[in-house]
């Protein structure tokens, strides 16, 4: 089932079911942030959004300062919609640009041109958006420093306020894995992204992630949550979440991914799968998370989140400490655990440490 072919009132009704059926897992939190992706869900209508978003409070408390984000392709949505999707409660899209060159747009096999890109971002601008995010790759095929550089300057010159700049991979079963194009040799990339960070950084912009940067105040709250190894609700088809009982037991859940499955109201549930995580890997997943983060993490957050005194890893963290890889900084009274930029460079190097 393609995207334009989604039953709006149907996948309405069973993401309100999905809603019901979860919201006992949220255990009374009132919900934080929102974000709606995966595919093109600007495909969908403004009402549909409306819609939802007002059954939402009939489930669970949202916070006042609620950060609702959608993704948005600028090769797919229509620029007149960004109107009523701000109306709806929209606050803040995130547009997968990738690259403002269109020679790079047609190696990645994306559909939107630079043009299509910058007149969707001119367009969430004259509709209220003041929040918003543009993703970017680098390390992409035939890639130069210059190359790089004029999509970081084009990004920071349309005033996003939130930056994902990250390094093209290779993925298993893409035509980029079975005919390998000429990438960026190492000393190239190496050079791109030293520029890169301090272009980013010279325009205003912090890194508070490995691949994230944002204008002072507008990081990610959800995926900060991410990081922070946080629950979150699996809402939708093909949707995952992770969610800590009042026990300390953690989960993680899938929802059913095909849209026609996902739709068949024979289903009872639509979670496809739930796995629990075991207690003792639930330190180390912890660790791959937060130390994605530059600041890393307040050391009491380890036994909230984990259920672990932090007491139990600590030879490991001298150790690391010892290696150059993290570091302790007091701040407020709170010991703060990150990695130095030695340890983000190595962040494997750095978990393997904590493995057993």
């Amino acid at each position: 089932m393609k995207p334009e072919e989604l039953p709006e009132k149907e996948y309405l009704e069973r993401l309100l079911y999905d809603l019901e059926q979860d919201q006992a897992w949220a255990y009374e939190r009132p919900i934080q942030s929102i974000f709606i992706g995966g595919g093109t869900p600007s495909l969908l209508s403004s009402d549909f959004y409306k819609t939802l978003l007002s059954e939402l409070r009939n489930f669970h408390a949202l916070a006042n300062d609620i950060e609702i984000t959608m993704e948005a392709n600028p090769g797919a949505v229509e620029a007149s919609r960004f109107i009523g999707y701000h109306e709806a409660g929209i606050n803040r899209l995130s547009v997968g640009v990738q690259s403002f060159q269109n020679d790079k747009l047609t190696q990645l096999g994306r559909i939107h041109s630079s043009e299509n890109a910058q007149s969707a971002i001119n367009a969430l601008k004259a509709a209220g958006f003041e929040n918003f995010n543009i993703d970017l790759m680098h390390g992409l095929p035939g890639q130069s420093l210059d190359d790089a550089l004029f999509d970081l300057q084009t990004a920071i010159e349309l005033g996003c306020t939130h930056l994902s700049w990250y390094q093209l991979t290779i993925e298993p079963n893409t035509e980029f894995y079975s005919r390998p194009p000429q990438l960026p040799e190492e000393e190239t990339l190496c050079d791109i992204i030293e520029a890169g960070q301090a272009l980013i950084a010279k325009s205003g912009f912090q890194q508070y992630e490995v691949s994230a940067y944002s204008k002072p105040g507008y990081p990610s709250r959800h995926n900060l949550n991410y990081w922070q190894f946080g629950d979150y609700l699996a809402i939708g088809a093909g949707a995952h979440g992770k969610i800590t009982q009042p026990d300390g037991q953690i989960f993680r859940y899938r929802k059913v991914r095909q849209p026609n499955h996902y739709l068949d109201t024979s289903r009872l549930s639509t979670t496809a799968a739930i796995e629990p995580i075991e207690q003792e890997d639930i330190p180390l997943e912890f660790l791959m998370n937060t130390l994605r983060l530059t600041q890393g993490f307040p050391a009491e957050l380890f036994q909230a989140a984990t259920g672990v005194p932090i007491e139990s890893i600590q030879p490991k963290i001298d150790q690391a400490v010892q290696e150059g890889l993290l570091e302790i900084n007091t701040h407020s009274q709170q010991s703060i655990i990150g990695p130095t930029i030695k340890g983000r460079i190595y962040l494997n190097e750095l978990l393997e440490r904590f493995l057993d």
